[in-house]
């Protein structure tokens, strides 16, 4: 079979005007996010491996926050009133004019289709026999309401709504995923052939499979043998199982690269998560978005990692947070309760216990010790802290920014320092001591002699 992609241009139309109401949420449904991505982005990126030319979301409901989401990715069709999936995909034909391409139609909550199965509807319909419509079919364990494809070898006799099928029809397994593959030459003079004489009163997009058959047409169906690809996203419920079932997979995939999982079930993985090999998660670790993990390290329980990048060997938590922005060099340490935001922790550097440390640089083999605070905003701006290599900060020390402390300087246990320290000098911020001989008995004499005559009174 030809590969699609040698003989035609490609347009995406992806439909996104439901109103969501079983989301119960002020925010588009399309734009809920799985694995720290909006759903309707994760299709996006699907598409894009197959380089297409235009893309057309149509919108209804919530159409603002799709612009703000899409950034002038793709082109905004508006269907108002909404009269069913038919006429929604109408909705895009100006967007489309003069394209003759080929035309994927594709939904906002069904977020999971793979390049691989896009790719597959496209090359069957350039096959030899010249289909007109290409369904994507799966077979479900519960046909619930969906949609029937009927079909023998692959080739599509007529396509029913579960609503307006027969008890014969609704007996077939093979189900609409709703996809389908037309040629842009096609897809419009197909669509405004569809009538509305149907129990839901609307213009179904599936109709143009039966108007393209009563022409003497082919159509034809590809299916997948995941369901879980071709499941939309209606609810709340809806949701979290799809997260569930992305993150299954995920854990599956780190452990076959090469990471140990301590408790798999309790790891969590944003979309673009990269894990090297000889890694070790313990449980309870969450992963946000833009992070990298080197080979040979360790995450230790109950850390939340996003943002960042954890070079080869490198060692954090328990309960370590580390914040966009940071990055964590060969070799370095973040111990327990220590947090980090745009931060750079240089090779073999450590801050082992209650540390935060943001908008900051350390160098390499510098020890920071428990209790240790840049202060990095004044309520107007953020400043910049730089630690010099093998530089040792005492504990419960705050370096207030912009500061720089060089290298191999030391700074006293308790220090308030705003001021920079050269290097190899030894800086000490603190009040003298007052010493009050008998002061402590005399009050606390004092007190429990008060607390006694009210007690009295």
């Amino acid at each position: 079979m030809t590969d699609a992609s040698t003989v035609s241009p490609l347009a995406i139309i992806v439909l996104a005007a439901g109103k969501g109401t079983r989301m119960k949420s002020d925010l588009h449904k399309v734009l809920h996010s799985i694995a720290g991505r909006p759903m309707l982005m994760h299709l996006m990126a699907s598409a894009a491996a197959l380089s297409p030319e235009r893309q057309v979301v149509v919108a209804g409901h919530g159409r603002e926050q799709l612009e703000k989401a899409l950034a002038g990715s793709a082109d905004i069709a508006v269907q108002d009133p909404q009269l069913g999936t038919g006429h929604a995909v109408q909705q895009a034909e100006a967007a489309l004019a003069g394209f003759g391409g080929d035309v994927l139609i594709l939904y906002g909550d069904v977020p999971f289709v793979r390049a691989e199965t896009m790719r597959a509807m496209l090359e069957r319909l350039h096959g030899a026999d010249n289909p007109a419509v290409v369904v994507l079919g799966f077979e479900p364990e519960d046909t619930l309401q969906y949609g029937r494809v009927i079909a023998a070898d692959g080739v599509v006799t007529r396509m029913v709504e579960h609503k307006d099928a027969s008890e014969a029809e609704r007996a077939c397994r093979l189900c609409n995923s709703g996809l389908m593959a037309v040629r842009g030459t096609e897809l419009f003079g197909l669509l405004a052939r569809v009538g509305n004489d149907n129990a839901q009163g609307e213009y179904y997009l599936t109709d143009i499979v039966n108007v393209a058959n009563a022409d003497g047409r082919v159509c034809a169906v590809v299916t997948t043998d995941d369901a879980d690809e071709v499941m939309g996203i209606n609810s709340r419920g809806e949701l979290a199982e799809a997260e569930s079932r992305w993150q299954k997979k995920r854990r599956v995939q780190a452990m076959a690269d090469g990471a140990t999982l301590v408790a798999p079930e309790t790891v969590w993985f944003a979309y673009d998560t990269q894990v090297g090999r000889d890694v070790t998660i313990e449980q309870n670790v969450v992963f946000g978005p833009g992070v990298t993990v080197a080979d040979r390290v360790v995450i230790h329980a109950f850390s939340h990692v996003e943002g960042a990048a954890l070079g080869e060997g490198v060692s954090i938590g328990p309960f370590a947070r580390i914040r966009p922005g940071s990055v964590l060099e060969e070799g370095s340490r973040i111990g327990n309760f220590v947090e980090m935001k745009n931060t750079r922790l240089g090779k073999g550097a450590k801050a082992n216990h209650l540390t935060y440390l943001g908008d900051a640089d350390v160098g390499a083999a510098a020890n920071i010790g428990a209790g240790t605070i840049t202060c990095n905003y004044d309520g107007y701006f953020k400043h910049r802290t730089v630690i010099g290599e093998r530089a040792f900060i005492g504990s419960n020390s705050s370096l207030i920014a912009p500061i720089k402390i060089g290298a191999d300087a030391i700074v006293a246990a308790g220090s308030a320092v705003s001021r920079d320290v050269s290097d190899g000098e030894l800086r000490l911020v603190r009040a003298d001591q007052l010493v009050k001989p008998g002061w402590a008995d005399r009050f606390h004499d004092a007190m429990k002699k008060k607390k006694a005559e009210k007690a009295k009174g």
